[in-house]
């Protein structure tokens, strides 16, 4: 990667990074890798999104074989509601892998 070009992300990161600080209306990415037979947990999961159902704008599963499944949930709305659900989440006992991917609404890049 040329210097230049590391130089914009490295702007861009921090003014997304600021956005985020800030509280301000946020887009992000949660991702989470799961077992799905995990007792009680896809219940949990589904538990938690209805509670914070204003907050996401789409979620995708899929299926990754016999035991593990992904979600993709796109989410809108104050950083710190975004990063109280994401570690909910995250934290569900049977989660495998988790990760909140900040992103920026693009009104101030």
């Amino acid at each position: 990667m040329s210097g230049y070009i590391r130089a914009a992300f490295l702007v861009r990161k921090a003014l997304i990074d600021e956005e985020w600080r800030a509280g301000e209306e946020v887009v992000g990415v949660i991702t989470l890798v799961y077992d799905h037979h995990q007792r009680q947990l896809q219940d949990k999961l589904t538990a938690i999104q209805h509670d914070h159902h204003d907050r996401i704008v789409s979620a995708t599963h899929v299926y990754m074989g016999h035991h593990n499944c992904l979600e993709v949930i796109i989410v809108k709305g104050e950083a710190r509601e975004i990063r109280e659900m994401a570690d909910l989440l995250k934290a569900a006992k049977g989660v495998k892998s988790g990760e909140l991917t900040a992103a920026s609404t693009g009104r101030k890049l």
